[in-house]
């Protein structure tokens, strides 16, 4: 397919992401092995020569994907969570951006989470980003717990956040496979199991088998 003139006079910058709007497309639906540049350009209405010139070879594009995906994602929690605001409503606020991104990049979602999660290099960088929303979870928890008059190990707010944000996407992989449902109520859905579970922990109740 040729490129369109229309195509050639928008922005550098507006060519690349349509052509990485596109190249999420076919990722999520193929994976990367399945996927073709001729696919990836067929997409984006281009010249596959185009796709080269712009993003470089395959990995490289689904290497850019993965930075652009991620970049958004983390970029939509930051925004949203204030360290001045009470525990709960950051870890809310948190959660609501995170279904909310995954409600509306459902494609980018498949292509961070799951056609990532087993392939290297890639699956490093997914590594990468899920160890630091961790930090980001650990750090509000260890605050919270601060302002309780308490100190718990790094190692109890590390496994705490580990839990919360695996238990995540996991409902965030539930999310993508049901369109018809609202990314809001889903993370109302995970406010509840997580935070009345973490709030019993941030007071210092804990369960203990009775054998």
């Amino acid at each position: 397919m040729s490129t369109t003139p229309a195509f050639k006079r928008l922005p550098r910058a507006v060519r690349e992401q349509q052509m990485l709007d596109a190249a999420v497309r076919v990722f999520s639906r193929r994976g990367f092995h399945a996927a073709s540049m001729d696919e990836i350009a067929d997409d984006a209405g281009i010249s596959k020569p185009m796709v080269y010139a712009y993003l470089g070879a395959k990995e490289e594009v689904f290497i850019a994907c993965l930075h652009r995906e991620g970049t958004r994602l983390m970029e939509a929690i930051a925004a949203v969570v204030d360290p001045d605001l009470p525990p709960d409503e950051q870890l809310w606020r948190g959660l609501r951006a995170f279904f909310g991104f995954v409600g509306a990049h459902r494609d980018g979602w498949a292509v961070l989470y799951r056609q990532a999660r087993g392939e290297q290099p890639f699956a490093g960088q997914l590594a990468q980003m899920r160890t630091r929303m961790v930090e980001v979870v650990a750090g509000m928890l260890g605050r919270a717990t601060a302002a309780e008059g308490r100190e718990v190990p790094a190692t109890e707010l590390d496994v705490m956040a580990y839990a919360l944000v695996g238990a995540t996407e996991s409902l965030a992989d539930w999310l993508a496979d049901h369109p018809e449902a609202d990314p809001e109520r889903t993370a109302t859905r995970m406010m509840n199991v997580a935070w009345l579970g973490a709030a019993e922990l941030l007071r210092g109740n804990t369960w203990h088998p009775s054998g």
